[in-house]
């Protein structure tokens, strides 16, 4: 049991981190919530973007080199994109375009005729999106939902510091039959209590995938050295340059006959192409182990098992599945956007209960201050 001078000291720390960080802490979480509602009504308001018009079972495998080179011409020799092939039958082909212009092109897989054009901050659910991972501020909005994050996690155990009782079992009842203010002290304290450790799970992973050199730093405090992508030999490459047909063949010949997740093309040659695959053990969705290349002679320049990874940089195979919910199926997506609801319901409330509060001692003192009035007057 706390002593009431410590006591107070908590309940300072957690109000005030609470009043300062909650608010974006909990409109980052009520954004979680929506974006996994929002992603399937997302592709089924825009099937032009999502679905392949040309659905022929029979179509020969599209050509990449014509792509790059229209892609370049377009958007300028230096422009970085990387491929997202099909993932199911009638999916169309995705290219996120980094130049000129931020966005993604969705292409027929079959023909590569665009099907249509969104930039990085257009449409509802990219706003969303970028909304919840980087605040608009891109790297520097990442850096800042970290720390909140982080700070949150020590606002959920002061919270829990707070809420342990003096005999066990406690008792988790929620009284709905005293008022509001009540009822929502009870639903803050034991609501926080009880899903703390799911919460701050959420929060975590969050925080890890925001701020990349948190996975350096675990890495570090357990005596390992991050592995880095391999750079690519100083000096003029002997030869023709390999077309991106080419290129990715060698990749695949690595891992034969394994689904590619992303193919990412550098716009510059003293910087390694990257193909990812989703092996049959991999547990990201979208495949992280991955083979580097020279972009202009193919030579492989290294080969890196999800398993081969340091601690920090290969947690991120479980961290982001489970944290998009992705690693249950639609059970654990309902679970994902509910932790969402409950933590800005939390840093809400919070809010509330100390503005109520307030509003209620202040309406005391000025009772108090009118009776001592009318007592003197009297």
């Amino acid at each position: 049991m706390l002593r009431a001078p410590l006591r107070r000291l908590w309940l300072k720390v957690h109000r005030w981190i609470g009043l300062t960080l909650g608010p974006v802490l909990a409109l980052t979480a009520l954004l979680g919530a929506v974006l996994v509602v929002a992603l399937p009504i997302d592709r089924y308001a825009h099937p032009e973007l999502f679905v392949a018009r040309n659905t022929a079972v029979a179509a020969p495998a599209l050509p990449l080199e014509p792509l790059r080179q229209r892609i370049l011409a377009e958007f300028g020799p230096d422009t970085n994109f990387t491929l997202r092939p099909p993932r199911d039958s009638g999916e169309t082909l995705w290219v996120y375009v980094r130049g000129p212009w931020d966005g993604t092109l969705y292409l027929d897989p079959a023909t590569g005729a665009e099907q249509g054009r969104r930039g990085t901050h257009e449409g509802a659910y990219n706003l969303l999106f970028e909304l919840h991972s980087s605040l608009l501020l891109e790297d520097t909005g990442k850096g800042i939902l970290a720390f909140v994050a982080l700070a949150y996690l020590f606002t959920l155990i002061t919270g829990v510091v707070l809420w342990w009782p003096t005999r066990w079992p406690p008792s988790l009842r929620i009284a709905l039959d005293r008022g509001l203010l009540r009822g929502l002290f009870d639903l803050h304290r034991t609501g926080g209590a009880v899903l703390g450790l799911l919460i701050a799970v959420s929060v975590f992973t969050g925080a890890y995938m925001a701020w990349r050199p948190l996975g350096n730093f675990i890495s570090a405090t357990m005596g390992q050295e991050p592995v880095k992508p391999p750079t690519v030999p100083k000096g003029t490459a002997a030869g023709p340059r390999l077309s991106l047909d080419d290129l990715v063949a060698r990749a695949q010949n690595v891992f034969p006959g394994q689904p590619i997740g992303y193919v990412q093309v550098p716009g510059k040659p003293n910087r390694p192409m990257r193909v990812r695959f989703r092996l049959a053990d991999d547990p990201h969705p979208n495949g992280i182990s991955s083979v580097w290349l020279h972009p202009l002679t193919g030579e492989v320049l290294a080969v890196r098992r999800w398993q081969d990874l340091d601690a920090g940089n290969g947690a991120v195979v479980v961290i982001y599945p489970l944290h998009t919910g992705v690693l249950g199926g639609p059970v654990h997506q309902a679970v994902v956007a509910l932790l969402g609801l409950a933590l800005g319901g939390l840093g809400l409330s919070g809010i509330w209960l100390w503005w109520r509060r307030r509003a209620v001692a202040a309406a005391a003192r000025g009772a108090a201050l009118s009776n001592n009035s009318n007592r003197t007057t009297s």
